[in-house]
């Protein structure tokens, strides 16, 4: 294990995710990635070798995801796996018919999921395991509590949760230290901002997930167009750009199944948005105001 590590202004475009693994802030998320045998497979073994080259140092996988295909296909592409790469997965639903999904967080069934991932991403060790969702039939402490002991054993480094709120957040972290949070927030998706709050005052990692949807709904805000003309840049990088500047402790991980649009969205690394194109979105967007600590 790596030692643990702070995470300073001097180190800004990076994050220690656990005080351990320093990631570059911008990383990949692999779901579109195609997992079916045939050229389309070819292509996401290409993107994923692809990201890696390009510097990224974070990717974000799930056992939902293909239902274990998405974590062979980058087992293929990336392993033997490069010293500072890091690769996440999120476990704690399952399969429930042709296309549903069900929780299922009983300790029992998150030791399975977490031993069928290492064997499927060839590794003796998950860095950062992230259970997906919050089981509601399972009090929060006895699934954290699971982790926990996987974590003890050596099969899990660190432990994240998903679609969590600050409740949720705060009883985890009574059975166990908590390195990341994976909620969805962009631009005009702003719901989870008390957990971000949250996280930004514990040193906690926070993964947005759908980074860029706000591209889809650009009309909504009206001044995203002229920020991106102004910057000659796209839509979507100046959402990734304002994801960076809105805390230290955010992560993104937008995803593709496209080199052009893989390379387009790490670039965005390098934008800087001025105070004043800040001000612009996030006065225009008007997410709804949520009181503190909801």
């Amino acid at each position: 294990m790596a030692s643990r590590t702070t995470n300073t202004p001097s180190v800004a475009n990076t994050f220690a995710i656990g005080g351990e693994y320093r990631v570059h802030r911008l990383g990949f998320g692999a779901m579109r990635l195609p997992t079916a045998p045939g050229p389309d497979r070819e292509v996401g073994i290409t993107v994923a070798r692809h990201a890696v080259e390009l510097g990224v140092t974070l990717i974000d996988t799930a056992h939902m995801y293909g239902w274990g295909a998405n974590e062979e296909l980058l087992a293929e592409a990336l392993h033997p796996y490069p010293d500072d790469l890091l690769i996440t997965t999120k476990i704690g639903v399952t399969k429930s018919g042709p296309d549903g999904w069900a929780h299922d967080a009983r300790p029992e069934s998150l030791r399975q999921q977490v031993e069928q991932g290492l064997r499927r991403l060839r590794t003796e060790r998950i860095g950062l395991l992230q259970l997906h969702r919050i089981d509601p039939k399972i009090p929060v402490a006895e699934q954290v509590g699971a982790l926990r002991a996987l974590q003890q054993e050596g099969k899990i480094g660190h432990i994240g949760l998903s679609e969590v709120t600050v409740t949720q957040l705060d009883e985890a972290r009574q059975a166990a230290e908590i390195a990341s949070v994976q909620n969805r927030y962009n631009l005009l998706d702003r719901d989870h901002e008390p957990v971000l709050e949250a996280c930004e005052a514990a040193g906690i990692a926070f993964l947005p997930w759908r980074p860029v949807a706000a591209a889809a709904d650009a009309s909504k805000v009206p001044g995203l167009a002229a920020v991106a003309a102004d910057l000659g840049v796209t839509v979507p990088q100046v959402l990734l750009s304002w994801l960076l500047a809105r805390s230290p402790v955010i992560l993104p991980i937008p995803g593709t199944a496209s080199l052009a649009h893989l390379v387009e969205n790490l670039a965005a690394a390098d934008l800087r948005l001025t105070d004043s194109q800040r001000q612009l979105l996030e006065s225009t967007a008007r997410p709804p105001a949520l009181p503190r600590g909801s």
